[in-house]
């Protein structure tokens, strides 16, 4: 009995010091999203005859890259009426192509507002062409 004891508690120690690591390094993962899935459902549902504009604007109190961009490019990806939509967070710019029939500036400001209190639309700004810088 006591060399099952002895046993058990050579395990845990050994154990313990080999999972408890002093550094902490990141954790690298892969996240497979659907968004290709989202976009062809988007692109079907779209009407052809419908007049699109692009607009621009920049948004701020963004804190991380996944977390905020991803959430407010997914948000206003589901709108109906967008046919585009990107964050781009190192910029914090936002690029949407839209049907003016169905979404307007007011309502692509309303949404990034809504995900969360701490962002701010700025510079909103209807373009030809998306920048690319």
């Amino acid at each position: 009995m006591k060399n099952i004891k002895h046993l058990v508690l050579i395990a845990v120690i050994a154990l313990t010091a080999f999972n408890c690591k002093n550094e902490a390094q990141p954790e690298v993962m892969t996240v497979e999203t659907a968004t290709e899935t989202t976009k062809t459902e988007t692109k079907a549902a779209l009407d052809p005859n419908a007049t699109y504009a692009k607009a621009e604007f920049k948004i701020e109190g963004m804190t991380c890259a996944m977390g905020c961009a991803k959430t407010i490019e997914k948000k206003m990806a589901k709108m109906e009426g967008v046919k585009f939509a990107s964050v781009d967070f190192e910029r914090e710019l936002a690029m949407v192509e839209y049907d003016e029939a169905k979404v307007n500036p007011e309502s692509l400001e309303e949404t990034v507002t809504n995900v969360a209190d701490t962002y701010k639309v700025k510079d909103m700004k209807t373009v030809d062409a998306f920048s690319k810088e």
